[in-house]
């Protein structure tokens, strides 16, 4: 497994304003979209093209095209949802698949609830968007859960992530044998007792969608 922090001024801009406990939902939103369009364009380096001419106004130009099949996004429910309009305003013609991880917060455990996606993903580049890795869990059980169906090339793209959280997803995918790379806004210095990570941005599912049950 691969690991890529992108470094740039804007990500860190955006993920510090995204920490902040005065930023409400709204903004909170869309900075999420905007961040993940600037981690989705380092995350997308490899992804596949064949060549392709087109007929510019003057001449004939030789180009790419994204190749068949089309890369598929699949959003971790239901935090990973907030993401998706970021990657999708990158990678429009991308297919978007949905599976649905919850950790129960005693063992830590990752189980599956809930998964839309094809039944054969071979020859398929995917690209799993999840806010937080945290324990790291849930992130690889979805990679392992999509390269059981066949996938060949998975990249996650995160915001931020504990190193618990990263050295647990290289021991769990360690025999993997297809293409893994997690690409993150930040990682920060540790996670806590109760598995959320510090100093981090608190509960991402509930700062985008607010707390569901609440009055």
């Amino acid at each position: 497994m691969k690991q890529l922090v992108v470094d740039h001024p804007l990500v860190t801009h955006k993920l510090t304003t995204l920490r902040s406990r005065d930023t409400d939902s709204p903004t909170f939103r869309r900075l999420t979209e905007e961040l993940v369009t600037l981690l989705a364009y380092e995350a997308t380096r490899e992804i596949r093209v064949e060549p392709h001419r087109v007929q510019t106004p003057v001449a004939p130009c030789d180009g790419v095209k994204l190749s068949h099949p089309r890369p598929l996004v699949v959003p971790i429910l239901r935090a990973g949802l907030g993401m998706l309009e970021g990657m999708t305003r990158l990678m429009p013609t991308a297919e978007v698949g949905f599976v649905g991880m919850v950790r129960n917060e005693e063992t830590l455990q990752p189980t599956t609830y809930a998964e839309r996606l094809p039944d054969d993903l071979s020859g398929r580049q995917c690209y799993v968007l999840d806010p937080m890795l945290a324990t790291g869990g849930t992130l690889a059980a979805t990679v392992q859960f999509l390269v059981d169906r066949g996938a060949d090339h998975i990249t996650c793209i995160c915001l931020l992530g504990a190193p618990e959280g990263l050295h647990r997803m290289q021991d769990l995918l360690d025999d993997l044998q297809v293409p893994c790379t997690v690409v993150l806004a930040g990682v920060d210095e540790r996670l806590n007792e109760q598995g959320y990570i510090i100093p981090g941005l608190g509960d991402a599912g509930d700062r985008l969608y607010g707390v569901v049950g609440d009055a």
